[in-house]
């Protein structure tokens, strides 16, 4: 089973969860406000290989809106 994540479109709570393989959200609450279908997102993720520093998006040099090498902290 993945785990999703998702953003309560009432309150923005953005939360993971372990669920079904293509878990629309449809099925779900949002835990901070019991708001019914939060939308789906798409998880952030870094990568370490030895000796490496730690990039965002599995990539190295992050994304063309900031200089930041992990697109998490910029949120694109």
């Amino acid at each position: 089973m993945p785990i999703y994540e998702f953003r309560c479109h009432k309150c923005g709570h953005r939360f993971e969860k372990l669920c079904s393989m293509g878990e629309s959200g449809a099925n779900i609450q949002c835990p901070a406000c019991s708001a019914p279908a939060p939308q789906r997102v798409m998880s952030g993720f870094c990568k370490k290989g030895s000796g490496d520093p730690v990039t965002g998006g599995g990539g190295g040099g992050g994304c063309s809106t900031c200089s930041s090498s992990n697109c998490s902290s910029c949120g694109h």
